[in-house]
């Protein structure tokens, strides 16, 4: 019998659920396997060493907090449950020929998440609609809102860019920002099994630095997909596997360089367990812009206290 510690810290949850520690999700996609290979002939595809990786990557990621748990009460004695949220998006600029990082562009946003009709802003707490009658309930609704920042950030940041061979990496599936260029989504915990037992056999058959071919999944929520392994300590067979995201509007050649390019990208950043409790799926640069977001959603103690002087009065 043989054990295997996830390097992940629990407190993060698993980062794969396929690897049988939680229940996984079998996709119902429809999927296109021979985009890069005949099926028969899928295998292990190693980094291409005549591909150096572009000079500059953009990293989006974003964050969230609940700062409090509220309830809304009407004229007519009806009482909502309502949270106030704090959460922020960014893009960390890697120039790699410089070797420096910066944090490029940032947006902090607070909401006040509720069912309540006609609820009215505290403070910056602006009104969000949200369903469900507990608070466990209100609370999904801030990470769709958090989500959407990221897609404004990623929007402003390509609209701002000036460099026409960078690659901007979305923490998380692409979701609306298939139809920005040279971009890829970054899944690192992996929920859904889309592939059968022979290919699933190709990815789990990796070594670090290696990529699947890519495929091609739809026809709802239509994007290729590839998976990488990124370096790191060895464990169960899905240990350090990350799924990889590219638009549908690309061509398969165009997949298969996109697929080439994060795979001599993505590994370069991958993290170490004494840095990092999710490495080595969480990029280092990922997690030095989320320490910076969450330094800029201010002070949870001054905005709780800020929040109960202003329900109370």
């Amino acid at each position: 019998m043989r054990y295997t510690v996830e390097p992940w810290s629990p407190s993060f949850g698993s980062p794969n659920q396929l690897d049988g520690s939680t229940p996984q999700t079998q996709s119902t996609a429809e999927l296109k396997l021979d985009v890069e290979l005949p099926v028969d002939s899928w295998r292990p595809l190693p980094a291409r060493t005549d591909l150096a990786p572009p000079p500059v990557v953009l990293l989006v990621d974003g964050v969230r907090r609940i700062d409090a748990y509220l309830w809304i009460e009407d004229d007519d004695g009806a009482s909502y449950p309502a949270v106030a949220a704090s959460y922020a998006a960014g893009v960390v600029r890697c120039d790699l020929r410089r070797r420096v990082a910066d944090v490029l562009h940032h947006r902090v946003r607070r909401g006040l998440f509720t069912a309540a009709p006609g609820a009215t802003a505290i403070g910056e707490y602006e009104p969000q609609h949200a369903k469900g009658s507990r608070h466990e309930d209100v609370v999904k609704a801030v990470q769709p809102a958090m989500l959407a920042l990221e897609l404004v950030v990623s929007e402003e940041v390509r609209k701002s860019t000036v460099d026409d061979d960078d690659l901007l990496v979305t923490d998380g599936p692409l979701r609306g920002r298939h139809r920005l260029a040279r971009t890829v989504g970054y899944i690192k915990t992996l929920e859904t099994d889309y592939l059968c037992q022979p290919q699933a056999k190709v990815v789990t058959g990796c070594r670090p630095g290696e990529r699947s071919p890519v495929f091609l999944t739809g026809p709802q929520w239509p994007h290729y997909s590839w998976y990488v392994r990124l370096p790191g300590r060895g464990g169960h067979p899905w240990a350090g596997m990350v799924r990889v995201q590219g638009s549908p509007d690309l061509t398969p050649q165009q997949a298969a360089a996109l697929a080439d390019r994060s795979t001599v990208t993505l590994p370069r950043f991958a993290s170490t367990g004494y840095k990092d409790p999710r490495a080595p799926q969480n990029l280092v640069p990922v997690a030095g812009l989320e320490r910076k977001l969450r330094n800029l959603l201010g002070d949870p103690r001054l905005l709780h206290r800020t929040l109960t002087k202003a329900s109370v009065g």
